[in-house]
């Protein structure tokens, strides 16, 4: 069963689509956030990724009163609503990204932020781990009819078979994730990319990290993977909450090209000699069969 995002198939027999999770490491600077874009695609990502909330949906006054010392101020609230961009950044995102040819979607943290995105007709919508075990919320992401992809950090595998059966299988994209930032590998447990894809058979499975350098995004793509999502960053050093737990480009892009790397190297699985191996032919000791 594959899924097409955007102008895209994804799933067994199609190149593992990757995706570079902006989020919110753009900290709240369009300049940036164009800056990143340009550089994904350099990069050879397939999409690029944002996040949205709504902050006075998902925090209460008491938390956003809490102090918080940040570029934008010294409250929580100032820390949030600094990192948050509204309407007029995301029109300027959305035409930037049309206009560079790489599809760009969210991970939507309120049904608030959801009909904010559909506004852009995005080619899919992204769940984030807190996220999988609310079934209210399931629906109404996939009330929109854009295909779903759902990371399963902080899960058990029967909470993951609940939200499966909630979403549906159709257009569903599943993703092995595990929340720390960053992850420890010894707690990658990619493993669960095979478990996942003998649960769902026919569901593609993907992998989103947020661990150190670029080697396990590409094991993931050995493991079977179709969609590998990353964390990005211009410079690990800069301010923010998630850039520690990022790649910077040149790394993201190392990924990407031992993917594709892989992807040529693996061929049909059927053993043959080849043209290129005619000449060593002549070593032969001795041909009965």
């Amino acid at each position: 069963m594959a899924v097409k995002i955007g102008n895209r198939w994804m799933g067994e027999g199609y190149p593992c689509f990757i995706v570079a999770e902006i989020g919110i490491n753009h900290n709240g600077n369009l300049e940036i956030a164009k800056k990143m874009i340009d550089a994904a695609i350099e990069a050879g990502a397939d999409a690029v990724k944002f996040q949205k909330r709504t902050i006075d949906a998902i925090y209460t006054a008491e938390e956003l009163a809490k102090p918080r010392e940040s570029p934008f101020g010294v409250t929580y609230s100032d820390f949030k609503r600094g990192l948050e961009f509204g309407q007029k950044e995301y029109e300027v995102i959305d035409a930037y990204c049309r206009k560079r040819g790489i599809l760009w979607f969210a991970s939507c943290w309120d049904e608030e932020s959801v009909d904010f995105i559909e506004r852009f007709d995005p080619a899919c919508y992204k769940i984030a781990s807190p996220f999988l075990t609310y079934k209210n919320f399931l629906l109404y992401n996939r009330s929109k009819g854009k295909p779903i992809i759902l990371s399963t950090g902080m899960s058990t595998m029967e909470q993951v078979e609940k939200s499966v059966e909630v979403l549906g299988k159709e257009d569903l994209v599943i993703l092995q994730c595990v929340s720390t930032y960053p992850t420890e590998d010894g707690e990658l447990n990619l493993g669960v990319i095979r478990t996942l894809k003998e649960t769902f058979p026919g569901i593609p499975i993907g992998y989103s990290g947020h661990g150190h350098g670029m080697t396990m995004g590409v094991c993931a793509a050995v493991l079977g993977a179709c969609l590998i999502e990353r964390h990005v960053t211009l410079d690990v050093s800069m301010w923010g909450p998630d850039q520690p737990a990022s790649l910077e480009f040149w790394k993201f892009k190392q990924m990407i090209t031992n993917i594709r790397r892989f992807e040529v190297a693996l061929g049909d699985g059927t053993k043959c000699d080849l043209p290129s191996e005619a000449p060593m032919k002549r070593f032969r000791k001795k041909t009965d069969f």
